[in-house]
């Protein structure tokens, strides 16, 4: 299986194979489980400071704040010019 990376946005890159979903911020379950991934230490900020528009959830249980748009995010991982290991 080959690995695809996709951009998040401020040059971070995610493995596109680990994603379970890619959600939006505004839900009191989502702002839930952005608080209990803080307080596990499986959290990871790549907003660089500025809103979170994407909340991209992996399989292993950690959780990436993403300051592009969810539909941005879904777009590049159906394209086949993000990076990849081919």
């Amino acid at each position: 299986m080959s690995i695809k990376l996709i951009n998040i946005g401020f040059g971070n890159i995610v493995n596109a194979n680990r994603i379970v979903s890619i959600v939006s911020p505004e839900s009191a379950p989502i702002k839930r489980i952005i608080t209990v991934a803080r307080d596990r230490n499986m959290l990871v900020d790549a907003t660089y400071g500025r809103r979170t528009r994407a909340v991209i959830i992996s399989d292993s249980d950690h959780v990436i704040l993403s300051a592009v748009q969810p539909e941005t995010v879904a777009q590049r991982l159906g394209t086949k010019d993000e990076l990849s290991d081919e």
